[in-house]
């Protein structure tokens, strides 16, 4: 983690030998509770149960904390996950000769630190969910067909897209009664995927129990709904993973200074590498869509049907040509344990993603193959597909913004400043694992 300096003579120093003045003038305002929705603990403590609960897949076999573990970073460790049917947990999750996976997850398991505060509007890479509130729903998703009132935040519908993936939860075809309601379409209604897999936590009677502590509707008659499920999980996230006590936001409160590697790194991050263009304020985001130039590997974000295997990032959304390749902006909190980096995690060590963001695109004909985490798996659509296509590769280089130009030592100095963003409490999780959920499924640990 990075460290602080707290005696007032040497803060002084460190902030004149640093520029501190100018960089003060950049620093966003801190967070306070202000900045977080407030939870429930009733909904909290049932929601991590059901975080770690792999009863929410098809199969039984997957949990949310699969693919967003704390041992991870609240990711799982890998380039591109595999879901439904591999077996283990984060780099040693692997697959066996009877159950395949179909083909590897299409984009990096993002971190989900601070999905609680308020700022929070727009969720997965391309921000196919965002608030809106000029829909019905109060949100605009690619399901607003299905949508259905009950969804108590943006954080709690982004929950109805995983356990519908067959490569993420669902299972495949007819495996169970899950997979083959959302391969029929049945979403909602009293056939719906949605409604099986609430059944099946309504059956286990500590659940049951629990539901109606949380919510006093249940309490009073009310079946147990796929929206509750995913209320109780928005809660321990927003709860669990709420990072805001990090060296950086001792500096924002004037309570400590950087050392001066990480005063060096802010002065550049805010300044002349120009990281804070789209990393700004106090989440380290714009919540905005820029293209990087950053390598494609895996089966890109494409229908299986379709030729190609590229990942059109935000332009699948909005059908907006200035949009292609355009990812959203992450938040860099606890950034230096979030790894592997980017929208595909095509890097596994953080300098090196930091060395070749800068470059956007002129760095995709000696980009490294080695720094990807791709456990084996055959049968699938060829890993390197895109960047063995000089045409592919063009396109994206083409739809960058301006390189920046970045030496060693200045990697290594905004590197320590990426250090300070780690924050111990959120990293270990409030609540942490449980040793056991109620549907007696085993725990990813």
């Amino acid at each position: 983690m990075g460290k602080i300096v707290r005696e007032p003579l040497k803060q002084a120093l460190f902030w004149l030998l640093s520029g501190g003045a100018a960089l003060a003038a950049d620093l966003p305002a801190p967070l306070s509770d202000a900045d977080y929705t407030p939870v429930n603990m009733a909904e909290v403590t049932l929601g991590r149960d059901l975080f770690y609960d792999p009863i929410l897949s098809g199969n039984r076999n997957t949990s949310c904390a699969t693919c967003h573990h704390p041992r991870f970073g609240t990711g799982d460790g890998l380039s591109l996950g595999l879901g439904e049917g591999a077996v283990g947990l984060g780099p040693d999750r692997h697959i066996t000769e009877t159950n395949v996976p179909e083909q590897r997850i299409p984009r990096n398991a993002p971190a989900i630190f601070n999905l609680g505060a308020k700022q929070v509007k727009v969720l997965f890479h391309d921000g196919r969910i965002e608030v809106d509130p000029s829909r019905p729903s109060g949100l605009r998703t690619p399901m607003e067909d299905e949508m259905v009132s009950g969804f108590a935040s943006i954080l709690s519908a982004q929950t109805m897209f995983p356990v519908l993936s067959p490569d993420e939860m669902a299972g495949h075809y007819n495996e169970n009664e899950i997979s083959k309601a959302v391969r029929e379409g049945f979403i909602t209604g009293p056939d719906g995927a949605w409604a099986r897999i609430s059944a099946r936590v309504a059956g286990i009677p500590a659940y049951q129990a629990a539901f109606e502590k949380a919510y006093p509707e249940i309490a009073a008659g009310r079946p147990i709904a796929f929206t509750d499920i995913s209320n109780a999980i928005a809660q321990f996230v927003a709860f669990e993973w709420r990072s805001d006590d990090s060296p950086f936001d001792a500096v924002l409160r004037k309570q400590a200074l950087f050392q001066p590697e990480a005063a060096n790194g802010a002065d550049l991050f805010y300044g002349s590498a120009g990281c804070s263009t789209c990393h700004s304020g106090p989440l380290l985001t714009d919540h905005a869509f820029h293209a990087m130039g950053e390598p494609q590997l895996g089966p890109g974000k494409a229908e299986r049907f379709e030729r190609h295997s590229r990942d059109e990032g935000r332009y699948r959304v909005t059908n907006n040509p200035t949009d292609i390749f355009a990812f959203r902006t992450p938040s860099l909190r606890n950034v230096a344990q979030t790894g592997p980096w980017g929208h595909a995690g095509s890097h596994k060590d953080l300098a090196a993603f930091v060395t070749d963001h800068a470059r956007r695109g002129d760095q995709l004909a000696s980009y490294d193959r080695a720094e990807a985490v791709l456990p084996a798996l055959p049968k699938t659509k060829p890993d390197w597909k895109i960047l063995d296509n000089p045409e592919e590769v063009a396109a994206i280089k083409a739809a960058a913004v301006a390189p920046v130009a970045l030496t060693p030592d200045q990697v290594t100095q905004i590197v320590a400043f990426l250090n300070t963003l780690s924050d111990p409490v959120a990293l270990k999780g409030r609540l942490g694992v449980p040793d056991t959920v109620p549907s007696g499924l085993p725990v990813d640990r």
